[in-house]
């Protein structure tokens, strides 16, 4: 039997359940400041693109200044896409250094449109920024003399390991140091080549970085034979594109983009450009084939990752 009170309840139940799809309908049909970023490219004439300049392959400076990279490629195709959907004669592409430090900011700021380098796409930075469809999947190891014992994290104990401030595997070390207990010196440096430069000197007993960079900054160095990557993976990381939250029709035109590129093999040639041929400044091949999460991940291409 159905009493009057079982049924306002339901009543209540239906006015709740309706008010709150109002609200998700309302919010991805209106999301906040709809059209800004794109706005801001037909009005200015130009995309701003971040890049990082010591990132290799994903996103660095040649010889001359000019940046390069396999993310940087990635993000000129979109700009071409962005230029046909705003339907103008020529779209400029505009570039601005950011370092781990910076590059939130640039995106958050309206200072860049696209962050095109090997940024981590995760929950913490999600509630500022938006990511596109993982160009990269790769997980945190260690940069090390070639003569050093050191195989793993553990072995750093009461030793110096240097990160990049702001990046993903500097957070990961210091929560492993704290629960293990090792008693690792934890440094902090702006850039990539900074990192490097201790390593190579013995200021500091190793780096910890995303492997797949540690192996393109061994690449560029003078003596690319006193250096060596170890360690398992302490953290798995999906490297994406980064972009503004504040408008849902970039995300979508730069999403489709991504897809389209990884159905078409553009990607995959892409990828192979940068990892298994001869690239500048060194014209030395990184000799990194597509790892098998990349794979997999691409087989069914989204923005969603698990962290």
């Amino acid at each position: 039997m159905t009493t009057t009170s079982d049924s306002a309840a339901r009543a209540v139940r239906k006015i709740r359940t309706g008010g709150l799809l109002l609200v998700l309908l309302a919010t991805a049909t209106h999301p906040a400041q709809a059209g800004a970023v794109l706005d801001r490219i037909r009005q200015s004439g130009r995309i701003v693109i971040a890049h990082r300049e010591s990132s290799v392959p994903f996103s660095y400076v040649d010889a001359n200044g000019k940046p390069v990279g396999y993310a940087i490629d990635l993000c000129l195709r979109v700009a071409e896409t962005v230029r046909r959907k705003l339907e103008m004669r020529a779209l400029v592409p505009e570039f601005v250094a950011v370092t781990p430090a910076t590059r939130i900011a640039a995106v958050v700021d309206g200072k860049a449109d696209l962050e095109c380098g090997s940024t981590t796409n995760n929950a913490e930075r999600r509630q500022k920024v938006a990511f596109t469809i993982p160009h990269y999947i790769t997980g945190t190891r260690y940069l090390v003399r070639s003569g050093s014992p050191i195989v793993d994290l553990a072995m750093f104990e009461g030793r110096k390991l240097v990160s990049t401030k702001g990046a993903t595997p500097l957070k990961a070390i210091r929560e492993a140091n704290d629960d293990r207990l090792l008693h690792i010196d934890i440094l902090e440096v702006p850039d990539n080549a900074k990192a490097v430069e201790m390593v190579e000197s013995g200021t500091a007993d190793g780096f910890a970085m995303d492997d797949v960079q540690l192996y393109g900054l061994i690449s560029g160095r003078p003596e690319p034979g006193k250096l060596k990557v170890v360690g398992k993976f302490l953290t798995i990381e999906a490297l994406a594109i980064m972009m503004s939250k504040d408008d849902a029709e970039f995300k979508h035109v730069v999403d489709e983009e991504m897809r389209r590129l990884i159905y078409s093999g553009e990607a995959q040639t892409i990828y192979e450009r940068w990892f298994n041929e001869a690239i500048p400044p060194k014209n030395r091949v990184l000799g990194v084939p597509m790892n098998y999460l990349l794979k997999d991940s691409w087989r069914y291409p989204t923005d969603w990752v698990p962290n």
